[in-house]
């Protein structure tokens, strides 16, 4: 039986999780749940599947969660309860399902403990990237990639009897709500509109960072330290079926490709499982009925964020770090109608213009990057007349 502490139970991947759990009893249980501040449905799963541990970052809900507890599970509220949940003695395994810069604390802490860690917050690779990679190797751990597109790699890399026989990664991108969206009518985006995304349901930031290819530029960085690719050997290919999950290229010429229905639990079971392969019931892929599957380029031009983030990626030091941060608090002021959506990447590209050189980051490094990032756009737009951009 692994013993599984779901980090961000509440979101998205965080309640996928949880339905691949209910579907293997006998393999899976639950040591810890951990949530932002949708205090009644974590409630629901403390009552559900009797945690020995109870999480949540948000502290304004606390009498309410505690009260309402069932008896013997502990409740730590704040930040470092996601710390505390990825060290728990209980738990065999942490699937960190958290959204942004919070995941690279409990990240860290899981690398220093023997547990399987199974990631789906990219947030932590693309600020944390030489740091958690020297902590992998220093502790002898992996990361089970839970994004769908990494997973893919991390199935086709497992058919190679050498890894240098990596040439290219293929990472596909369903292209977002507004692939076909004339380039002069995002100005006129709304938050409402940027939410929908046309093949996967999730939570606000993740989708809006899906609307403006953020996401896959995150994923890109995400690619490059986990599969040790160089920027140059990562390429972006636009694929609205999101049938080809990715792709990687070999040095002879050959293409392996990962191929399946689009449907997350495919990707968190693995990493779970891995090396076993466990039945999902997820829907069997039918080519016959799709018929056609259709690839083209991004247009890098009308969604500027994709290329900033290969610029973070080659500038290296703090600057992914910045870039996200900078991303953050560009959704959050779009999310709250005080910039629009194509002054996110205005924004992100202004603080990268004036973020410092740090070759060789620490963690510390890493962190005041991020903190001074936020302030520094936040309290800008507050200065800005009328408090807008």
């Amino acid at each position: 039986m692994i013993r599984i502490a779901v980090l961000g139970s509440t979101g998205s991947v965080g309640t996928q999780a949880l339905e691949v759990i209910d579907r293997h009893p006998g393999k899976f249980s639950v040591a810890a749940l951990t949530a932002h501040s949708n205090a009644e449905l974590l409630i629901g799963q403390a009552h559900k599947y009797r945690p020995a541990f109870v999480g949540l970052t948000a502290a304004k809900d606390e009498k309410a969660v505690r009260e309402r507890l069932p008896s013997g599970t502990a409740l730590c509220v704040g930040e470092d309860c996601l710390v505390e949940a990825a060290a728990l003695e209980e738990a065999d395994a942490v699937l960190i399902a958290t959204v942004g810069f919070s995941g690279l604390p409990p990240l860290m802490r899981s690398i220093q403990t023997d547990k399987r860690i199974a990631l789906a917050n990219k947030e932590s690779i693309v600020c944390g990237g030489s740091v958690v990679m020297s902590a992998l190797k220093e502790y002898g751990q992996r990361i089970y990639p839970i994004d769908s597109e990494h997973s893919a790699i991390f199935q086709c890399m497992e058919a190679l009897s050498d890894e240098k026989a990596l040439s290219r990664i293929v990472l596909t991108a369903s292209g977002g709500p507004f692939r076909n969206t004339p380039a002069e009518q995002l100005h006129g985006i709304t938050p409402g509109q940027a939410v929908r995304h046309p093949r996967w349901n999730m939570g606000k930031k993740i989708s809006v960072d899906s609307a403006t290819l953020m996401n896959k530029g995150f994923e890109v960085i995400e690619a490059h330290w986990l599969f040790g690719a160089p920027v140059d050997a990562i390429d972006v290919v636009i694929h609205p079926e999101s049938i080809v999950h990715s792709l990687i290229e070999l040095k002879d010429g050959s293409v392996l490709a990962q191929l399946g229905m689009p449907d997350m639990r495919v990707a968190i079971q693995y990493a779970l499982s891995h090396p076993e392969r466990l039945e999902s019931g997820v829907a069997r892929l039918d080519l016959i009925a799709l018929a056609s599957l259709h690839f083209e380029a991004p247009q890098e031009e009308k969604f500027p964020c994709l290329g900033l983030a290969y610029e973070a990626l080659r500038a290296g030091g703090v600057m992914p770090a910045v870039l996200n941060a900078a991303n953050e608090v560009a959704v959050d002021l779009f999310l709250n109608g005080r910039i629009g959506f194509t002054d996110i990447p205005r924004t992100i590209e202004y603080a990268m213009s004036r973020a410092p050189g740090v070759p060789l980051p620490s963690l510390d490094d890493i962190c005041q990057a991020d903190a001074v990032t936020r302030a520094f756009l936040y309290n800008r737009h507050a200065a800005a007349p009328g408090g807008k951009e």
